[in-house]
């Protein structure tokens, strides 16, 4: 499922764009209206996040083309603003915005208007995907893949690899993982974590490198893996 964001503050845009493939969707980020159109040439998304405060052309102009193209006029849009005005507001919703975010926002915040907003559109927020990085499981068929590039898994494997996803950042230790994944009445060595962590990632490919190892301690899943 597809959301587009169009802001033009750079830190903004990653941050948003992040935030959403975290919570299980696709997201793209462009700075200007030029860049969005082209890409609703290529792909249509199911979601538009749309600053009013743009250069060139703003947000509110976006919005009413949108609104008057009938290839795009179906395309739920919220809009952020750093504007404070109940005018803006007013306009903005008016103008066929289906809700609104005021700046700062949070992103748990934005992530429920999202998640609103789809369902009030019948478009219904993925419910089993979950992303880390280039990493897609779809926890409902058990799929795995890297860079859309399916990648078989070994049940353990998969549901060591769920785990550390699904607990980004926190550290496991190989007796933590051994009941996790196999069960208190396991009787097998921690070696056997060891094992299937350095098979994992391989199969990973680059991908595995997001696996990391604390001397001493077990594994956890970071962004970059800094030894």
């Amino acid at each position: 499922m597809m959301i587009y964001c169009v802001e033009d503050d750079s830190s903004i845009r990653e941050l948003i764009t992040y935030t959403l493939k975290v919570s299980g969707f696709e997201s793209k980020g462009f700075e200007n209206a030029e860049e969005f159109f082209a890409a609703l040439e290529e792909k249509q998304p199911e979601l538009v996040i749309l600053d009013i405060m743009l250069e060139g052309k703003d947000g509110l102009t976006i919005l009413r083309e949108l609104r008057e193209d009938k290839r795009y006029a179906d395309i739920p849009v919220i809009m952020a603003t750093a504007r404070t005005s109940e005018f803006d507001k007013v306009i903005g919703l008016d103008s066929g915005a289906d809700d609104y975010l005021s700046k700062p926002f949070g992103m748990m915040e934005m992530v429920s208007r999202v998640k609103s907003v789809l369902r009030r559109s019948h478009r219904e927020a993925p419910s089993n995907l979950i992303r880390f990085k280039q990493i897609e499981v779809d926890r409902s068929k058990h799929v795995v893949r890297v860079n859309d590039e399916q990648i078989v898994l070994t049940p353990k494997e998969y549901d060591l690899l769920l785990c550390l996803i699904e607990n980004q950042g926190i550290v496991f230790s190989r007796e933590q993982l051994l009941e996790k994944i196999w069960g208190l009445d396991y009787l097998g060595e921690s070696r056997t974590i060891d094992v299937h962590i350095n098979t994992l990632r391989n199969k990973l490919k680059e991908a595995g490198r997001y696996i990391v190892t604390m001397h001493g301690v077990g594994y956890y899943l970071k962004e970059e893996n800094d030894g």
